[in-house]
């Protein structure tokens, strides 16, 4: 009951903390959408091909675009604070709305690729570690690298060229086949068939990264005193990976993955994109031509709460992984 007060004490003390850099990434993403060149009211005018002076001034004032940078300023973030996070004339709806509607899509893409990444990235690491410099290990290492390297746009096309176009095994966009209306197990099925090809391509990256940690690590951790005294103990190298070293040797992986959450984030607007996943990241990519900054910066805001929160789970993992860390 005392540790978890504690940990609560601390939850509670870190999101207060962390109101000061929420501020801050708001003010900058403002002003930086704000020095970008274009905004909502001439996109909409130029897509009605004749508007004229007064109508596109009418448009700026209705946007509030008329107003002085700094008023805007203001006002976005009386609202922010009051939860309120805009409407997006483009999509003629609340800008909170619209992010709740592709939330979903884009957390399934996001914990899909967490667990396959860090769970083959890990595993492949540990039998890198255990012969370092063997076949294995070189084999290994060389597709990390090669994977590591490999932009993801040019894996996702690949991977639809030869999957889907050429084998038709898996389907090549969105994510529900299109007027099938399944239901059940069915649609879950159709979903996850779907979800095939982009959380292998979000995942290919983050594993070869995972992996060259997670070798590096355990290399490390068998140089450790701790290890020796196990061996002296009589312990086989079994015992000694599973009891001692991989516990230790995940810390490193779990503080990685709290910090890849934005660049998870930002990789997903690639990958959404190619393969049309009709999550956050396609949102941000479609409000970034339509320069609805509404939504743009609703989506950086939610994107930097989240991040936030999650490094706070992870900070109170560490104390369950090893019992040494304390909350404080």
């Amino acid at each position: 009951m005392d540790k978890f007060k504690r940990i609560v004490a601390y939850f509670l003390r870190r999101l207060i903390q962390a109101i000061p850099i929420i501020l801050a990434i708001i003010v900058v993403n403002f002003l930086l959408l704000r020095l970008a060149p274009g905004n909502t009211a001439d996109v909409m005018a130029g897509e009605s091909g004749s508007a004229t002076p007064e109508f596109v001034a009418a448009l700026r004032e209705r946007f509030g675009l008329n107003q002085p940078l700094y008023v805007q300023l203001y006002l976005y973030i009386k609202n922010v604070l009051m939860l309120d996070l805009g409407y997006s004339f483009r999509n003629s709806m609340p800008v909170s709305e619209l992010i709740m509607q592709r939330l979903g899509p884009t957390l399934l893409l996001m914990c899909t690729t967490f667990v396959i990444s860090i769970g083959l990235g890990s595993l492949l690491g540990i039998i890198s570690a255990s012969r370092v410099h063997g076949w294995r290990d070189s084999i290994i290492s060389l597709l990390a690298i090669v994977a590591y390297a490999t932009p993801l746009f040019w894996i996702g096309l690949m991977l639809i060229l030869l999957f889907s176009i050429h084998l038709g095994w898996f389907p090549a966009s969105g994510m529900e086949t299109v007027a099938a209306f399944n239901e059940g197990w069915a649609r879950v099925k159709d979903i996850a068939w779907h979800l095939v090809l982009p959380a292998v391509t979000l995942s290919l990256f983050y594993m070869a990264t995972y992996t060259r940690l997670m070798r590096s690590t355990v290399i490390d951790q068998y140089g450790m005193d701790y290890v020796l005294t196990a061996y002296a103990k009589g312990l086989n190298e079994r015992q000694i990976m599973m009891r001692h070293v991989i516990r230790n040797a995940i810390l490193p992986i779990i503080t990685l993955a709290g910090i890849q959450v934005g660049a998870l984030l930002g990789g997903s607007v690639v990958v959404e994109s190619v393969f049309g996943w009709p999550g956050l990241g396609l949102l941000a990519y479609e409000a970034l031509f339509a320069r609805d900054y509404n939504l743009l910066l609703g989506i950086f805001f939610f994107s930097a709460c989240l991040v936030v929160v999650i490094n706070l789970f992870v900070d109170i993992l560490y104390t369950f992984i090893d019992p040494r860390i304390e909350l404080r």
